[in-house]
């Protein structure tokens, strides 16, 4: 009863909202005060200021938030302790990655650890940032996998696994396919095609702009898509050109439908991470999962492989291209 309770003064602390610590809690706004005034009620303290724009912590509140999050912390890692000793129990890793990651960096990666670790079941939620954030601090995911700038967040820790750039791409019947690289200033001349605002490589790249005094509104944008396979076949059909991961571009069939092009004025690289809850110890199966991200030959060997189910459909594509 206690852990539900303090579980909801954390989310209230920590959002400030109570009809926002409602929603993320999945109940009632009736029921996130009663348990808060319940807590108050029996520790005789005030631990919220309350006023119309929201609340803020009083300086009990304070003390006693450190301290929920001390308990919470140890339960979690009891539970998590005690698991481990669950003898024949088949290990399970909750993880969330981001797009980029989830279509090309996990897809290689799952066969290889289903063939050394069958006793390891990845459950894989494919997301944007923000919702794999959201998804660790919740404990509802082990383990995140997100690229671009990594959330500020003191209950979460990040560590880069693999660095990524970004490149222009174009059809290879493009004007720039004999080209090697090109300037962003030159990329207003062109018709792009990118992911949806809010994404971390849309996010990327507008950052990359701006510290090069260029104005990303000055982008001649004609379609935003959620996929970044869905942005290879528009410009494959010649609809624009693109600027996306150099890992999406790895497959034998791109080479023959793309040309990539590095960024003159220099190169637009970003951070893939791991982010982890804070003050959580891990299981032995997470801390396998983590170290193999970080052996990084081994890692951009699976990476670069192609399987042939990838190679058949390439084959595919090209021979459609040549009729």
């Amino acid at each position: 009863m206690f852990e539900q309770q303090f579980l909801v003064y954390k989310e209230v602390a920590e959002t400030r909202n109570f009809t926002l610590a409602a929603k993320r809690l999945h109940m009632s706004q009736s029921s996130i005060s009663l348990q808060i005034q319940n807590l108050e009620n029996q520790y005789g303290a005030r631990f919220f200021d309350r006023t119309n724009k929201g609340v803020s912590l009083t300086k009990a509140g304070e003390i006693f938030y450190d301290k929920v999050r001390e308990v919470l912390n140890i339960l979690n890692n009891a539970q998590q302790e005690v698991s481990e000793l669950v003898e024949d129990a088949r290990s399970v890793i909750n993880l969330g990655a981001t797009l980029t990651i989830g279509e090309y960096i996990l897809p290689n990666i799952l066969p290889y650890l289903y063939k050394e670790r069958p006793d390891l079941d990845i459950k894989a939620n494919i997301a944007n940032t923000e919702s794999i954030e959201q998804g660790v601090l919740e404990r509802k995911l082990h383990i995140g996998l997100i690229e671009g700038p990594v959330p500020k967040q003191k209950e979460l820790i990040a560590e880069t696994f693999l660095q990524d750039e970004l490149v222009v791409v174009v059809p290879y019947f493009h004007p720039w396919a004999s080209r090697n690289s090109v300037t962003l200033a030159e990329l207003t001349e062109e018709r792009l095609v990118t992911r949806e605002e809010g994404s971390g490589t849309r996010k990327v790249m507008e950052i990359a702009l701006e510290e090069r005094g260029l104005d990303p509104s000055k982008l001649n944008i004609t379609m935003e898509l959620g996929s970044t396979q869905a942005i290879k076949q528009v410009v494959a059909a010649g609809l624009g050109i693109t600027m996306i991961s150099a890992l999406t571009l790895q497959r034998k069939c791109d080479h023959s439908l793309f040309r990539t092009l590095k960024i003159q004025d220099s190169p637009v690289y970003r951070n893939l991470s791991i982010i982890t809850l804070a003050h959580s110890s891990q299981t032995k199966d997470e801390r396998y999962f983590i170290n193999l991200l970080h052996d990084r030959e081994l890692l951009l060997s699976l990476i670069n492989e192609d399987y042939c189910a990838m190679e058949m459909q390439c084959s595919d594509e090209e021979d459609r291209r040549e009729r």
